[in-house]
């Protein structure tokens, strides 16, 4: 039976773990044991799911609801928690209640943000005081874009998308499509025809307006309905996708010239308004609270 919270600064509370758009995508090689060595940006932005934590009475790491179709054992939340209790010897548990927003299947990142949060808060209310690397080396074990959203900043990121590096990023709004598919990444990632070798690129090729995605002809060969929106977002912008999609966005300079496009297209679509973020909401709530 769960001990509900509300006892010890954080339990109770809603922890946000936000999305992230992939500004570029570059596939620049590939290593021995099959994983892709990648070029990105990540901007965090301000679209979060939310997580709450509850105390229980003994070790257990448990749900408060399992989401449809995935089995609780797999779930990147419990399996973060676990892996807390594995690498530190903690005894006690948790339950888990995650508020989903973030749509899966999109690119968007929320599994792993939600597993991000679970490791930067649980570490706090468990006493763990683990270092921010620490943290960022068991969550690449769960998901390479997981050691993103435990740094908590808009970065460059290389490697798998470990390797990260501070990038500065204009402020900017985004409209942001969610085509009605759901794209297996490990598919698009082991397509014979994807790009795997571009010529790696600098941070100032990014910034001079080098954004292409490498990903891109492959998820429009199998999901046309992903070719279908970037078709219509085109009629606005230089329309994108994001990782290895479903999302496709488009980015804008201002809130009401984003806003003008997301009120066209909300009416018979999937559509969210999004700002982009210097610094994640989950650190600036840690800090508000923590002092982190």
């Amino acid at each position: 039976m769960t001990e509900q919270s509300g006892i010890g600064l954080g339990w109770g509370v809603r922890w946000p773990a936000p999305a992230k758009l992939n500004l570029m995508l570059r596939v620049v090689g590939r290593r021995a044991d099959g994983y892709h060595l990648l070029q990105t940006v990540f901007q965090i932005v301000d679209l979060t799911d939310g997580v709450v934590f509850s105390k229980v009475g003994d070790g257990r790491v448990c749900l408060q609801k399992a989401i449809p179709g995935v089995r609780e054992s797999d779930d990147l939340t419990v399996r973060a928690a676990q892996l807390l209790k594995q690498e530190t010897g903690y005894q006690g548990g948790v339950c888990i209640d995650i508020e989903k927003n973030l749509p899966m299947g999109g690119g968007l990142g929320g599994g792993s943000s939600d597993a991000a949060t679970v490791l930067v808060v649980l570490n706090k209310l468990w006493g763990l005081n683990l270092s921010k690397d620490r943290l960022m080396s068991l969550g690449v074990r769960l998901g390479a874009d997981v050691p993103v959203f435990i740094n908590g900043t808009s970065v460059w990121a290389e490697g798998v998308g470990e390797k990260l590096s501070d990038i500065f990023l204009p402020e900017a709004w985004f409209v942001i499509v969610k085509p009605d598919c759901h794209v297996d990444t490990g598919k698009i990632f082991t397509t014979k025809d994807l790009t795997r070798d571009s010529k790696s690129i600098k941070i100032s090729d990014f910034n001079s307006g080098q954004l292409k995605n490498d990903c891109l002809g492959v998820v429009k060969r199998l999901h046309k309905e992903v070719a279908e929106a970037l078709k219509e977002l085109a009629q606005y912008g230089d329309a994108r996708l994001t990782g290895t999609g479903a999302c496709v966005f488009l980015q804008f300079d201002d809130e009401m010239s984003a806003k003008g496009v997301y009120d066209k297209l909300s009416l018979q679509k999937e559509v969210y308004l999004a700002k982009g973020l210097a610094v994640s909401p989950l650190h600036k709530q840690m800090s508000e609270l923590f002092n982190f």
